[in-house]
């Protein structure tokens, strides 16, 4: 059994922490609420943007960088988040503004 919490709550909780330290964080898309994979386009308010994907590394959660540049210009991030949504409406897709480009949820970053 999964022990996750649901995709809403997780997603719910973690904004509200970024929040509070004046970080905007924005959900764009909402997808299935209990178990919709996560996208995050962290917008580094400079015409980029890193876009990291929901993936699991063993029994955890971790993020994984979704396109070749890391980061890449807002436009080629936007192009990506709109296909991801065509292709799977229970996704979910999470903006983050932050110049400092952290991503605000605790799993962490890997390349494969």
């Amino acid at each position: 059994m999964d022990n996750r919490p649901s995709t809403d709550l997780y997603v719910s909780a973690h904004a509200r922490i970024a929040e509070r330290e004046g970080v905007p964080m924005t959900v764009v898309h909402k997808g299935d609420p209990s178990s919709g994979t996560i996208v995050l386009k962290i917008n580094l308010l400079n015409g980029t943007a890193r876009v990291l994907i929901e993936v699991r590394k063993g029994d955890k959660r971790a993020w994984m960088p979704a396109l070749a540049s890391d980061p890449a210009t807002d436009h080629v991030a936007e192009e990506y988040l709109s296909r991801q949504v065509e292709i799977d409406p229970d996704v979910w897709v999470v903006e983050i503004e932050d110049k400092k480009g952290r991503v605000w949820f605790p799993e962490e970053v890997v390349r494969i």
